[in-house]
């Protein structure tokens, strides 16, 4: 199963090699793996995706505190959050499809950032699912290039589970 972990850390040299090396050690494939500046100056938050069980998941969380420069770690695969990723995808576009392969961009909010002769570049926004369904649906184009940030992801004060909610539409 995947898990989505949050960790903060001290923002010094080597304490992202630390992680990945104890991640490594123990057999652990990181899926994704973004890290950025927290709230708090001289604090990060890293955010990774691992697949792994639930007894796997705590063993390495217990190992994550006992590196220095760990200041906190949270499993938050059940937690209600809110999930965000960036990605830049380069199309094959010609003068005959260009105009459909823009209005199909346009369903998923996919912002233009670059126009060449042959190709189109977008820059889009959004939860893990939607980079896989626009992926999908311009694939038959030709995907020349994509670059993904990783999963970002905050826990949801209002407490709303939105999957669950979408779980509810679908039901209808």
């Amino acid at each position: 199963m995947k898990h989505t972990l949050s960790v903060l850390v001290e923002d010094e040299a080597g304490v992202l090699t630390r992680i990945a090396g104890l991640f490594a050690r123990r057999g652990f494939n990181i899926e994704s793996l973004a890290v950025g500046p927290a709230e708090q100056n001289g604090v990060s938050r890293i955010t990774m995706v691992v697949f792994g069980d639930d007894l796997a998941i705590e063993q390495v969380t217990k190992q994550l505190y006992k590196l220095i420069n760990v200041l906190k770690v949270q499993d938050i695969t059940e937690v209600p959050c809110i999930e965000r990723e960036l990605m830049l995808l380069k199309v094959n576009a010609t003068s005959s499809n260009r105009s459909e392969i823009l209005e199909l961009a346009q369903i998923f909010r996919a912002r233009v950032v670059d126009l060449g002769e042959d190709a189109l570049t977008f820059e889009v926004v959004g939860d893990p699912g939607k980079m896989v369904a626009i992926v999908q649906t311009l694939s038959r184009f030709g995907l020349r290039e994509i670059a993904r940030t990783g999963k970002i992801s905050l826990i949801r004060e209002s407490g709303v589970n939105t999957e669950y909610l979408k779980s509810l539409e679908a039901k209808v």
